[in-house]
């Protein structure tokens, strides 16, 4: 009965983090009635993505935006991705060039490129994507860029991920999915902690009243959620999550380099702060239990009652994440949500052990 007691207060605590994420599910983007669009600057970081530049810089252009410059950070790159900058700011005068050389100080930081670049632009509000992000429509700036108000001065909106076939393109989406519910979730509750850099907003000012990103500059990952935790607060944040917001991003093609990728972004979670941690761990942690106390009652108890908890649980999973699966336009996720989630635990467990031994060091 022992276990029977264990997988039931587990089940509960899976549901409260359910019943946390509510606030993001059932929640709807505000209507905006005569909106003042202010002058922007649209800033992009790139190293090393020539084709991803020729590809998607056409839709940065093609916002409807009435005042808006676009700041393309070259990060020390070898390929051609100066040369794409240049050809397309030779045609459009609202494009303007940073190119970074390696600084001895800074090597290989996309945080140095960054600010650099956050620098070179003349404008206050600043709106952020990466160079393999395609927007989701040509309103994608103005749904962001409007969220940026006196009272509010970060951003988070959704970088999702392009569908294509397989398993591990369903995976890369299925993580994207919770790590957005998440945070959209914790933000909407007055604890916002992360971001990601393929769609966020914050102005110059916020940047520069927190010394931008020194407290966390040797640390090579972190732009956006690391600097997101650093400074976010109930009153400064909002988020926007309607389907004209949304870019879409090349997920990774390889096992190998999406773990990778994975391992980057979990070196940067030990550094956000205590409650942070503490809520996002006890997760996780209930997560992992919850698979290994449902397999150890079905094996050695009588399954009926095992079989009626674990049904509720996921249950409140397909109502509350199928929803925003649906939200996030994420819905082939959903008809095997519970399958999805356990391989990312797994995934993640991984991860962490390994990163015990070893870290990456760079962003690129």
């Amino acid at each position: 009965m022992v276990l029977l007691y264990f997988l039931a207060f587990v089940v509960l605590i899976n549901c409260f983090y359910y019943l946390l994420f509510t606030k993001f599910t059932f929640s709807h983007p505000a209507k905006k009635n005569n909106i003042e669009l202010f002058p922007v600057s649209l800033i992009v970081c790139a190293k090393n993505e020539a084709e991803n530049l020729k590809t998607h810089i056409p839709f940065w252009l093609e916002q409807e935006y009435p005042d808006v410059e676009i700041i393309l950070i070259n990060d020390a790159s070898y390929d051609d991705t100066l040369e794409v900058m240049e050809s397309f700011a030779e045609k459009n005068s609202n494009i303007k060039i940073v190119d970074v050389e390696n600084n001895e100080a800074f090597w290989g930081s996309k945080k140095y490129a960054l600010t650099l670049g956050i620098k070179k632009a003349t404008n206050h509000r600043l709106i952020f994507t990466d160079a393999d992000c395609k927007p989701s429509s040509n309103q994608w700036l103005k749904e962001m860029a409007s969220n940026l108000k006196d009272d509010k001065q970060l951003i988070l909106g959704f970088g999702g991920y392009q569908k294509y076939s397989g398993f591990l393109n369903k995976l890369i989406r299925f993580e994207t999915l919770m790590t957005a519910v998440q945070y959209f979730s914790y933000a909407e509750m007055g604890m916002p902690y992360m971001g990601v850099g393929r769609n966020i907003g914050y102005t110059s000012k916020l940047f520069y009243d927190n010394n931008g990103f020194m407290s966390h500059m040797e640390i090579p990952s972190g732009d956006d959620d690391l600097f997101v935790n650093q400074v976010a607060t109930k009153k400064n944040t909002a988020i926007c999550f309607s389907e004209e917001s949304f870019t879409y991003s090349v997920p990774k093609k390889s096992w190998k380099e999406w773990i990778l990728q994975k391992k980057r972004h979990v070196t940067t979670a030990k550094h956000y702060k205590f409650q942070h941690k503490f809520l996002l761990g006890l997760y996780y942690s209930s997560q992992l239990l919850f698979w290994v106390l449902a397999l150890a009652s079905l094996l050695f108890l009588d399954w009926k009652i095992p079989v009626i908890i674990i049904a509720f649980r996921f249950l409140i999973q397909f109502l509350i994440i199928g929803k925003a699966a649906l939200k996030l336009k994420q819905k082939d996720l959903i008809y095997l949500l519970p399958f999805w989630e356990l391989f990312l635990v797994l995934i993640q467990l991984s991860i962490f052990i390994s990163n015990s031994s070893s870290k990456p060091t760079k962003w690129k």
